[in-house]
């Protein structure tokens, strides 16, 4: 085989090589996903209290850290000044599990009062969710799901 075929492939070889290991470097470093996000909201009735229950997928391939929600409603100051990550840091945590190795399916669940959904502002809601991964990649989703108060 001539030489300069020889060099060609071998150059080939180590650009390819290359090439593949930024493309595997570049995907552990992609921020979480989140997929099949839902909102369900049952309002109190009778002296039954009312819930809440958001669920997601998160997807992130050095590990699902932490998943962030918080209901608001979409006629309030948020809607005006946008979500930050900033303002996700305080609020209650999902419940994760893992559905497989990359995948973690994350439920966020609350009962709502009597009182709690008589001062609520009525109208569409939507569930804001901050998620981060092991590499400290994060997602912030402000709208991954909604749900009305009626």
């Amino acid at each position: 085989m001539p030489r300069r075929i020889v060099l060609s492939v071998a150059a080939g070889v180590v650009l390819l090589g290359g090439a593949g290991a930024f493309a595997l470097a570049y995907a552990g470093e992609q921020p979480p996903s989140l997929t099949h996000s839902t909102a369900r909201y049952a309002a109190p009735d009778g002296d039954r209290d009312g819930s809440l229950t958001f669920t997601t997928d998160v997807t992130a391939s050095s590990g699902v850290k932490d998943v962030k929600v918080l209901a608001w409603p979409a006629n309030s100051s948020f809607a005006e000044q946008g979500l930050t990550a900033k303002d996700m840091a305080a609020v209650e945590s999902a419940v994760c599990k893992p559905l497989d190795e990359d995948t973690m399916r994350c439920t966020y669940a609350v009962t709502v009062t009597r009182a709690e959904a008589k001062a609520s502002p009525r109208g569409v809601w939507h569930v804001a969710v901050l998620a981060g991964a092991e590499d400290g990649t994060t997602t912030l989703d402000t709208e991954a799901a909604d749900f009305t108060v009626m």
